[in-house]
């Protein structure tokens, strides 16, 4: 079973403007990834970034639907030593944000299968510094399990 670490654009994906055929696709791929959490089909982790950002969200709708998602996470990451050190690493060496930095180490941390993101930035930042986890978009990966 899959041990999949969601950027936190996954969690909110679904509240973006849906004009654009991409975000459709990426919502879509996202509602069905947490469907099959429900299902136990894959494992979901969450972290102490999504915490935070959940809490820094202006938007209650948002913040409440993030936080009936994040149940579906059984794998939880709390702040750890090793995580910092890899986020400043991979903040240095990559040009990452703090915030993607935090993220990509934490799923580093629990040794996810898959690091699921609809930032096509990071996707190609993290393929320049050759990250041990696959990193792909959401419509990706459903693809690729679709095979």
């Amino acid at each position: 079973m899959d041990l999949i670490y969601l950027d936190y654009n996954c969690f909110q994906r679904g509240f973006d403007d849906p004009q654009q055929i991409k975000i459709q696709m990426e919502a879509l791929a996202c509602q069905e990834i947490f469907v099959r959490a429900e299902k136990d089909e894959v494992r979901l982790a969450w972290s102490f970034i999504h915490e935070d950002e959940t809490i820094l969200c202006p938007f209650p709708e948002r913040k409440y639907e993030v936080l009936r998602l994040a149940i579906l996470c059984k794998v939880r990451v709390g702040p750890e030593e090793k995580i910092y050190n890899l986020a400043k690493s991979l903040q240095k060496k990559g040009g990452l944000s703090a915030k993607d930095a935090i993220h990509l180490a934490c799923a580093s941390y629990i040794d996810a299968d898959f690091f699921l993101t609809c930032d096509d930035r990071l996707i190609k930042q993290a393929k320049r510094l050759k990250f041990e986890i696959v990193i792909i978009n959401p419509v990706d990966y459903i693809r690729k399990e679709a095979t």
